[in-house]
């Protein structure tokens, strides 16, 4: 038995409806957190001869495709549990998240459950039905990439540093597969074949001999970049308890979620200024001078790292379930929103303007053997 792509790709994931409503009902696991991890890691596995049965096997020549609908049943998983805590719902998690994972119930817990199970599970539906119809995913594959690292390595790193560490139980390693899997998925996007656009070398060569004023787009882009970077120092700073007046003012004023003894907000801070912050820098240097052939791979990784990302951070500075002396202030709501939809717009921009506009990054030799290609 094979069904059609889009419906074998959602049927899967919505098995977590019923088997998180079944566990949840289980009082024995109650008290047993090993219990509640021996679960998932049946569950997960069940998973895998279901979607074997469901595909007659045949998208099993890309290994992807298991790793898609395995990460779209815990997408669900996560919505509902976003869900439950927010009040919208209940029964269905209630257990597992108080004896396997209790800071999930944290502000920062709650958003990335959100943003996993409605942006991630939107990319993995979208990426299996790729795969099923033997179309590229590639683009879509590198900002999932760059999504899903920067969410479970800031949650991780959280739980190991702040105030959860001591609540550490076993489901706790139910998490480093989203560790090793991505990585491993990582080296197989970077290996798939790019999809060169259709331009002629003469094109190529055009475009690269632009000086940066006859390219307003990228003088723009130069300038925001710009501005994101000085504003990513500045909150590492001010989370390294800088002394400056200027820090010790916006930390306690404009954005005293950055105090939340959580770690969530710190660990971000840190690595934007030591991971996002360089390659802003290099996103600049990519904008200058042409031919830098890695940055549409990489825009689109980042663009996927810092959307998930100020999402998260957005959203727990306003989350009720935020302490009330960490939320932002309400007089400076317009202030708060508007630097840091800002600084989530940068890279999306970035990403797509290499996308729709290749040429500038294209290295000669692949526009020459492109072009000749092309006229054979």
């Amino acid at each position: 038995m094979q069904l059609p792509a889009a419906p074998g790709a959602l049927a899967p994931s919505l098995l977590a409806i019923p088997v998180a409503f079944g566990i949840n009902g289980a009082a024995a696991l109650a008290d047993s957190p090993l219990a509640l991890m021996l679960t998932g890691l049946l569950v997960s596995a069940g998973l895998f001869s279901i979607i074997f049965f469901v595909s007659g096997g045949s998208h099993f020549q890309d290994p992807l495709f298991c790793v898609f609908v395995v990460f779209s049943f815990t997408s669900i998983v996560d919505l509902i549990i976003s869900l439950e805590e927010d009040g919208f719902i209940s029964g269905f998690v209630e257990v597992y998240v108080r004896e396997g994972e209790p800071y999930l119930r944290t502000a920062h817990g709650i958003m990335i459950c959100y943003w996993d199970g409605i942006v991630h599970y939107g990319l993995y539906l979208a990426m299996m039905v790729a795969i099923g119809q033997r179309r590229s995913y590639r683009n879509l594959g590198l900002f999932w990439l760059g999504s899903l690292m920067m969410s479970i390595v800031v949650f991780l790193l959280g739980n190991l540093i702040g105030k959860y560490s001591s609540d550490l139980s076993p489901a706790f390693l139910l998490n480093l597969p989203y560790i090793l899997i991505p990585i491993w998925a990582g080296v197989r996007l970077f290996q798939q074949p790019r999809a060169l656009p259709c331009l002629s070398p003469e094109k190529v060569a055009e475009e690269q001999r632009k000086c940066l004023y006859q390219r307003p787009q990228d003088l723009g882009l130069i300038l925001l970049l710009l501005l994101i970077a000085a504003f990513t120092f500045f909150r590492g700073m001010v989370v390294l308890d800088c002394p400056a007046d200027s820090c010790f003012e916006y930390i306690y004023q404009h954005e005293p979620y950055l105090r939340d003894p959580v770690a969530y907000p710190k660990v971000q801070m840190l690595i934007y200024m030591f991971y996002v912050l360089p390659f802003f820098c290099l996103c600049i240097y990519g904008l200058v001078l042409p031919g830098c052939s890695w940055l549409p791979d990489w825009s689109l990784v980042f663009a996927g790292a810092v959307a998930q990302a100020q999402f998260s951070h957005v959203g727990s500075s306003l989350h009720s379930r935020t302490p009330f002396p960490y939320q932002t202030p309400e007089d400076v709501w317009w202030s708060f929103l508007l630097t840091n939809v800002l600084y989530a717009l940068g890279p999306q921009l970035l990403a797509l303007r290499c996308l729709r506009c290749p040429a500038f990054f294209l290295p000669a030799t692949s526009a020459s053997l492109h072009g000749g290609k092309k006229h054979q």
